[in-house]
């Protein structure tokens, strides 16, 4: 059985180290309510949100640790995702490998501390629609309050202001074809996007300590910039 859920799902239901941690995998593109192409790979929301509510209900489930390597997805299944893991009061770690891109960046904000390594790479742009939309102000009244949603989770979960995650989104200087801008490991921890530069190790070390100190009742960073 543990078997077919690494192959089949890409789930570890709980590592056999010093402490039982549940290792979640979002990879791809983060699939909402309609499906993406049959080429592609997904994580679809409507699998990890039930995996989330038994993590937080399992007693023998001792911490979370999300691996990220994502483009993006769609905005609303995302975000609940992000709400979702960011409500887990057990001790959580992110960890941004390849890439955490679009709305994968509130995701990789969400658990209590977030890890990126060096080589890693973080997109930070507008919201985007595919497809066709109506032209009339209340459209893009609705892209604005979607953007600020994600603008005001990624602020309140991280260090980085609400302010200068804005100006990273409309950078106009740096993506040839789009607006935006490509932060590496490095500079998404000196923007106070993610917390620590670091690997597996170090995430699950942290996850470890953040056990044996007992500090599981709190339920998100608390690290926001007005």
């Amino acid at each position: 059985m543990k078997h077919d859920l690494i192959t089949e799902e890409g789930i570890i239901e709980a590592t056999r180290g010093r402490h039982a941690i549940h290792c979640l995998t979002v990879i791809g593109t983060i699939e909402g309510h309609t499906l993406a192409p049959d080429n592609q790979k997904t994580t679809k929301y409507e699998h990890v949100i039930p995996l989330l509510v038994d993590i937080q209900e399992d007693p023998s489930i001792e911490g979370l640790l999300v691996i990220l390597n994502t483009v993006g997805g769609d905005v609303e299944a995302g975000l609940a995702l992000a709400e979702l893991i960011a409500g887990v009061s057990k001790p959580s770690a992110t960890l941004v490998l390849g890439g955490g891109h679009s709305i994968g960046i509130p995701l990789a904000v969400s658990a209590r501390h977030s890890f990126i390594v060096p080589t890693a790479t973080m997109t930070v742009h507008p919201v985007r629609h595919s497809g066709m939309v109506l032209g009339v102000p209340q459209t893009l009244r609705y892209f604005e309050q979607m953007q600020e949603r994600i603008v005001g989770f990624v602020a309140g979960h991280s260090a980085i202001s609400a302010k200068r995650f804005t100006q990273l989104m409309h950078n106009t200087g740096e993506l040839v074809m789009d607006m935006g801008t490509v932060l590496n490991g490095q500079q998404a921890v000196e923007e106070g996007l993610i917390d620590s530069l670091g690997g597996l190790d170090d995430a699950l070390r942290y996850l470890y300590k953040e056990i044996e100190q007992g500090r599981s009742g709190a339920s998100g960073h608390g690290k926001g910039k007005s």
